[in-house]
């Protein structure tokens, strides 16, 4: 065995040699690839690639939530949030595409996507008089900043709509939150070109929007990024055979209906005059003209409106009479003076038909809306 000796100690010091060259090689193979995916930037090529829409059905609203027993998930990529959903697919030669741009009411909080406002208005199936069928794609997002509409209604442009619908409310105006969505700061290079193009109030320097450094656009520094983007086409496979995209509890807490002695909005301690630079009237203004020759209606949108305790003070959790009782006005001078169509049906739905938030419908409610948008949608071709 002496003899042999010598061989095996060979043997070790090349497998040893052999394993550092190895890990070295793999270090550098790694480090290439990082700065060349840096240097390529290619998430939002990536963002495109997904089974939806060919292996798998289109979503019906866009990806949004946190749980994976709804085999759903946000995700800040506007590519693949549009990847996903069903407006991907190609516009028929007879359509009147409709798309809906909006707040989690809008979404469809609680309700199944054929009870959602979009889904709803296609189940009525409209026709105009020319024979387009209305077909009305649901890209509501469940974040209150007209700014992450704005950005949603940008990138829809893209998809040959016919016609626009931006559902509003207040609390989506404050001007203050508008860079608060983590939809808007995650996408900062395509806000600061909005900011450019239309001439947005808007601070391009603001921290808020954050921009990554070179080791944020690595593979490790995107991990996260793509490892969100490899779940959401294995969740389509759940989604695809159970139709579940959201958690359908049986009891949820109520929009509260009693209130303290409260007069605050938001950042807003007290009462005052409010005027419209307080609020973002510049963001509706640069999605009328984002749309351009496609026609754009505006709606603000139902609320629920409380009759219990210090009711007489505030409409609902969100909102004290004054500073809603302001925003209406203003919003119907705006609309007035810059000629925009608008619909305001804020008092339209009956208070028991709002369910966990003052935006929130049930489907009976969101059934009277949708007759509501749906007779002045087709007065838009008019």
């Amino acid at each position: 065995m002496a003899n042999w000796k010598w061989l095996a100690d060979r043997l070790d010091d090349y497998n040893w040699r052999f394993v550092a060259r190895v890990l070295i090689k793999a270090t550098l193979l790694f480090i290439v690839l990082n700065v060349a995916y840096a240097l390529m930037e290619p998430l939002p090529l990536i963002g495109q690639l997904t089974l939806h829409n060919t292996l798998l059905p289109g979503r019906e609203r866009l990806p949004y939530g946190e749980n994976p027993a709804a085999y759903n998930l946000s995700i800040n990529s506007i590519e693949t949030m549009f990847a996903t959903h069903e407006i991907r697919q190609a516009k028929a030669p007879d359509e009147y595409r409709v798309i809906l741009i909006g707040d989690s009411g809008t979404w469809g909080i609680l309700l199944p996507p054929d009870e959602t406002l979009a889904g709803q208005i296609n189940a009525a199936a409209y026709t105009l008089v020319d024979g387009r069928r209305v077909r009305a794609y649901n890209l509501g997002h469940p974040i209150l900043s007209l700014t992450k509409d704005l950005l949603l209604l940008d990138e829809a442009m893209n998809y040959q709509p016919d016609a626009i619908i931006w559902l509003t409310t207040l609390q989506s105006f404050n001007r203050s939150r508008q860079l608060d969505a983590p939809l808007v700061q995650q996408n900062a290079a395509r806000v600061r070109a909005l900011i450019a193009q239309v001439d947005l109030l808007l601070d391009a320097d603001d921290t808020r929007l954050t921009e990554s450094d070179f080791m944020g656009r690595t593979i490790i520094g995107q991990r996260r990024e793509l490892a969100d983007w490899l779940r959401l086409q294995f969740y389509g496979v759940m989604w695809a055979v159970t139709g579940i995209d959201q958690l359908y509890p049986e009891d949820y807490d109520l929009r509260a209906n009693d209130f303290d002695e409260d007069m605050s909005w938001l950042n807003y301690d007290t009462p005052q005059a409010l005027t419209s630079d307080d609020l973002a009237f510049d963001v509706i203004n640069a999605g009328v003209e984002r749309a351009g020759e496609v026609p754009l209606l505006l709606v603000n949108e139902p609320i629920f409106i409380a009759d219990g305790e210090n009711s007489d003070l505030r409409y609902n959790f969100w909102y004290p009479r004054w500073a809603y009782d302001a925003f209406r006005e203003l919003f119907a001078q705006q609309a007035s003076e810059n000629n925009w169509r608008y619909v305001d049906v804020w008092d339209a739905i009956a208070a028991g038909e709002f369910t966990d938030s003052p935006v929130h419908l049930t489907a009976d409610g969101m059934h009277t809306l949708a007759q509501r948008v749906g007779s002045a949608l087709l007065e838009l071709d008019n």
